[in-house]
């Protein structure tokens, strides 16, 4: 279940992504005449039921790209920064834990590793940024998420790192921003590309799911690091 502060919490940072999308690329969000028919014409089929429209302005996502720098350093830190796991700041045990899960898996097809990193982090404790953080709405990197544990989104983020790691190709995997058709309310998942099907991993499911078989799920944004799509019903 999605408690109140939860799903007000996402609300405000869907309506702020759209919001700050509106505002810096007008076309997408009031389409003029001129702009309708080309803008129909990049639409493509997606996942749960919609239609996409990819752009690489990454400028309205500046959350997401602090995250992913964020991330670029903290690794190389880690190695060197001697500490526990029970630690909020993250560190070499964090790291390692981190890296040999990974390792362990490093062989396996990939329909197995998305399944093995979806149980890896959905172990850890849902947290919202306001707790965590004092922020309405902060995007964690998987080092933060690690030793801070995090929201939705930061589970998200944290997958898609893992699965970098293991060398899925940034075209493979996409954080997702969805609303809730059943709970009312927005959600954050990682959907992956593997052998012509689309899979969810979800921190509110246990299992890995083809996204076919989600029907309560309608899709606002999806992102990877080089690309953004906005999702059309």
């Amino acid at each position: 279940m999605v408690s109140t502060d939860r799903s007000r919490a996402w609300s405000i940072k869907v309506a702020a992504i759209v919001i700050a999308t509106a505002l810096m690329m007008p076309g997408l969000a009031v389409t003029p005449p001129a702009y309708a028919a080309k803008a129909k014409a990049k639409a493509v089929t997606s996942f749960f039921k919609s239609k996409e429209v990819r752009s690489k302005d990454m400028k309205p996502f500046k959350k997401w790209t602090a995250a992913v720098k964020r991330y670029s350093r903290e690794k190389g830190k880690a190695k060197k920064t001697k500490g526990s796991c029970k630690s909020k700041k993250f560190n070499r045990c964090h790291y390692q834990t981190w890296i040999k899960f990974l390792i362990s898996i490093k062989k396996k097809d990939k329909l197995t590793q998305i399944k093995a990193v979806n149980k890896f982090m959905n172990k850890s404790r849902y947290i919202t940024d306001k707790n965590n953080w004092g922020k309405k709405d902060f995007w964690a990197s998987p080092g933060e998420f690690m030793a801070r544990f995090g929201d939705c989104e930061d589970f998200a983020i944290a997958k898609f790192m893992s699965l970098r790691l293991l060398g899925f190709k940034n075209s493979e995997i996409r954080v997702v921003a969805v609303k809730d058709l059943n709970l009312k309310v927005g959600h954050a998942i990682l959907v992956a590309f593997v052998d012509g099907k689309t899979y969810v991993l979800d921190n509110q499911i246990k299992q890995v799911i083809a996204a076919e078989r989600v029907r309560h799920y309608k899709p606002v944004f999806s992102i990877n690091t080089k690309y953004w799509w906005r999702h059309l019903s």
